[in-house]
């Protein structure tokens, strides 16, 4: 019965956290700025954030995890983006892992985590 799952994650900044995203080709389809919330979607993947000002991005431990068809193809877009490889935010390309999955992961800039991968053949 379940069709999907939209993660909610703090966000200090709205307007920082558009920006961030968009380079990662997502778009905002609805942004609530008195109820501070704030929906960003890339194809069929919604995330949902709430505004938490006081949010510290070292401390976050909020995450996802984003099931997509071909992370090596999307880790390659991710990479001309020259976002750190430490640090907050943070890209890491994908590989090969040992519980039988292609991953990457992303820190945004409030430390949320986005590891995104496929099943490995």
């Amino acid at each position: 019965m379940f069709n999907t799952a939209c993660p909610i994650l703090p966000s200090s900044d709205f307007n920082r956290t558009k920006a961030f995203y968009e380079q990662l080709g997502f778009g905002v389809i609805g942004e609530y700025v008195q109820q501070g919330y704030l929906i960003l979607q890339r194809d069929t993947v919604e995330l949902h954030f709430f505004r938490h000002t006081g949010h510290i991005a070292t401390q976050s431990d909020h995450g996802a995890y984003l099931r997509v068809n071909d992370a090596t193809a999307l880790s390659k877009e991710f990479e001309v983006l020259d976002l750190p490889k430490d640090g907050i935010p943070r890209f890491i390309a994908a590989e090969e892992k040992p519980w039988g999955v292609c991953e990457l992961a992303i820190v945004d800039l409030d430390g949320n985590l986005l590891r995104i991968g496929h099943l490995s053949a």
